[in-house]
């Protein structure tokens, strides 16, 4: 198996977590969930975010509203529901109980290495 599939497998593993806080810090339109993720090198195409939020907002840890835009079509933005933060926060707990089990064994393997 090569790095990079590794690599891909990783980034889809913590890629709800990363939507949702991105969304946490106010309402987000696609495209600019897309953007952030890029400039933090968490390549992703639309192809891939959709079916995410709508499997987040299936679950009801998502909402949306259709706002006007000036330069075209409506736009949806997201937002978190009350089961959305919730969900989070238990994302942030594991995420955090995680990177540290990680960092232990990791650590460990160059101390004896």
């Amino acid at each position: 198996m090569s790095v990079e599939k590794i690599q891909v497998q990783m980034r889809k593993g913590v890629l709800e977590y990363c939507i949702l806080s991105i969304i946490k810090r106010g309402d987000a339109y696609a495209s600019d969930i897309i953007d952030e993720l890029k400039k933090a090198e968490m390549i992703v195409v639309e192809g891939t975010l959709y079916p995410l939020l709508t499997r987040l907002k299936n679950d009801n840890f998502l909402q949306y509203r259709w706002e006007e835009s000036t330069l075209g079509p409506p736009r949806k933005y997201y937002a978190l529901t009350a089961e959305g933060e919730q969900f989070l926060s238990q994302l942030a707990s594991t995420w955090d109980r995680l990177q540290e089990a990680v960092n232990k064994v990791t650590r460990e393997n160059y101390k004896n290495g």
